[in-house]
């Protein structure tokens, strides 16, 4: 079975989606379309833009949104998958991908969804670490015994995983976290305490706009970074998203109930290889790919 999988933050490089978009007709026509929705040309930026420029919440977001779905649209019928995920951000690419949302709504959604992040990040001071060679339980038990909010945020793979909170509170945890044998645990050059308490704020206006959305029935179960398992029914996944921003992303363990249920080939849509990297450290046998025209 192929599972699609569909990357998020951090996956931007300058000059993504340039190739698609010279290649292809109707890729030119949805990157136009993506300008117009957005009421800036993100496709300059995307293009041309230094790494510095592609920074930036509010472009980051759409950008990696438009190359992944985009390329899954012009896969046409070579694009057949038996179930879909997307981390964090590409958990929205997922469900345009598979006809759960459509392209403009879909996009709308992750402009609202940057937008609220980087307000939410500006109320209070607080950042993400990444944590290098310990135990999930280890991580969760030493942000529970650490005063302040800090939580496992980012399930990445066995042995990484990504801690969010109150600046103090995760450089605590950074201590702590070391002294119990962690081989690194670094704070990451991040706005804010994504899929924390602290995203509360944005979590909150976020649901307001999935709310007025409409949500059809997807082609194939996703499989959603807040509950891990496939879901089909429309209702179950806006609740889902709504809730992805302040949950952590399960991505260990979207990826092993997806093998579970029988992927055996994961193909990433989208800028970069890290989701096809972080599958393998998961599980070795999986076969692994990149989508391409």
């Amino acid at each position: 079975m192929k599972a699609y999988i569909f990357p998020g933050q951090g996956a931007q490089f300058s000059g993504m989606g340039a190739d698609l978009y010279e290649k292809s007709a109707e890729a030119k026509d949805l990157f136009q379309q993506g300008n117009d929705i957005l009421g800036f040309k993100i496709t300059d930026i995307m293009f041309e833009g230094t790494a510095e420029d592609l920074k930036q919440t509010k472009v980051t977001q759409p950008a990696i949104f438009l190359h992944s779905v985009i390329l899954s649209k012009v896969l046409g019928d070579s694009f057949k998958p038996d179930m879909v995920a997307g981390h964090s951000l590409g958990e929205f690419s997922a469900l345009v991908a598979n006809k759960v949302l459509n392209f403009e709504d879909g996009l709308k959604l992750v402009f609202k969804r940057a937008q609220a992040m980087q307000e939410a990040c500006e109320l209070e001071p607080s950042t993400m670490a990444a944590v290098l060679g310990l135990e999930d339980e280890v991580v969760e038990e030493i942000c529970s015994e650490t005063e302040g909010i800090v939580v496992a945020a980012n399930y990445n793979c066995p042995g990484q995983l990504v801690i969010s909170g109150e600046v103090d509170a995760v450089e605590k945890a950074c201590v702590a976290l070391k002294d119990r044998g962690a081989r690194r645990a670094m704070i990451l050059p991040v706005g804010g305490a994504f899929h924390s308490p602290l995203m509360e704020p944005a979590r909150k206006d976020l649901a307001a706009a999935i709310e007025n959305t409409h949500f059809n029935k997807p082609i194939c179960p996703v499989y959603q970074n807040v509950t891990t398992s496939a879901v089909s029914n429309p209702d179950e996944i806006r609740k889902n998203l709504e809730y992805q921003l302040t949950s952590p992303v399960k991505w260990t363990q979207s990826v092993q109930n997806m093998i579970k249920d029988g992927a055996s080939e994961f193909i990433e849509v989208g800028p970069g290889k890290v989701l096809q990297g972080l599958v393998k450290k998961i599980d070795r046998n999986a076969e692994t790919s990149s989508a391409e025209i």
